[in-house]
C-alpha cells in the first residue's frame, strides 16, 4: 500500500482528489492538509510514502515544501500538482526534489499511474508542461533580481525593498532595471506580469 499525504488549500479540490484515490487499490491517503507549513509534520507522522501538493498555499508553497521535504524526509517522493501551466513552475519543482509534476485537471488515472510512478522511484512529468518549460528557455532572472521583483510584486515600494532585504535603494532600482530589460518589459508591471506568467518568481 503506497501511503499519501495529499495538500491543497482548496477544501472540495483535496477532498474529491482523495475519495477519487482511494478507489485504487494501491493506494491510500492518510492525511489531508490544507496548508503548506503542516506537510512535514503530516508526512512524519503517517511515515507517507509520497506526498501530493498543490503549488499555491498558505503556510508555505508546494515548491518550498518540496525543497524542505527532500531534507527531512527524503525517502518521500514528491508529486506537484498545479493549475498554473507555468513553464518556470515545473523547472523549480524538479530543482526543489519533485520527482511528479502534474496539472491538477488530469484524469484521476494518470495522477495515480504518476503516484506509482515516483514511489518506484522514476519521474512523471506531464508532456505538455515539459515541451512548453522546454521552449521557453531558462529563467534570465538572478536569484536577487527575483527577489526584489517578488518584493515590487507583494505591493513594496524601493524603500521598502530596501530596508527589507537591506539593499541601498540605488541597487534596487538596478536590480528592477534589469529584471525589466531581462523579461523584455517596458516598466515594472510588465517585468512582474511576465515574470510571474512564465513561473520565475
Amino acid at each position: 500500500m503506497i501511503r499519501i499525504v495529499l495538500a491543497d488549500d482548496e477544501h472540495l479540490v483535496r477532498g474529491a482528489i482523495a475519495a477519487l484515490l482511494g478507489l485504487e487499490e494501491d493506494l491510500e491517503v492518510v492525511a489531508q492538509v490544507g496548508r503548506g507549513d503542516e506537510v512535514e509534520a503530516a508526512v512524519a507522522e503517517h511515515a507517507a510514502d509520497i506526498a501530493v501538493l498543490d503549488i499555491e498555499m498558505p503556510g508555505a508553497t508546494g515548491l518550498e515544501v518540496a525543497g524542505r521535504l527532500a531534507g527531512s524526509a527524503p525517502r518521500c517522493g514528491v508529486l506537484v500538482l498545479t493549475s498554473f501551466g507555468r513553464p518556470g513552475y515545473l523547472r523549480r519543482a524538479l530543482d526543489a526534489g519533485a520527482r511528479g509534476f502534474l496539472a491538477k485537471d488530469a484524469p484521476v488515472d494518470e495522477l495515480a499511474g504518476a503516484i506509482r510512478k515516483v514511489h518506484a522511484g522514476g519521474r512523471y512529468i506531464d508532456t505538455e508542461l515539459a515541451a512548453a518549460a522546454m521552449t521557453s528557455g531558462d529563467n534570465p532572472l538572478t536569484p536577487r533580481e527575483a527577489e526584489v521583483l517578488k518584493s515590487a510584486a507583494d505591493g513594496l515600494q524601493v524603500a521598502e525593498i530596501a530596508r527589507t532585504i537591506h539593499l541601498t535603494e540605488g541597487t534596487v532600482r538596478n536590480y528592477l532595471s534589469s529584471a525589466i530589460t531581462k523579461t523584455g518589459a517596458s516598466n515594472r508591471l510588465g517585468a512582474i506580469r511576465k515574470a510571474q506568467d512564465m513561473g520565475w518568481l
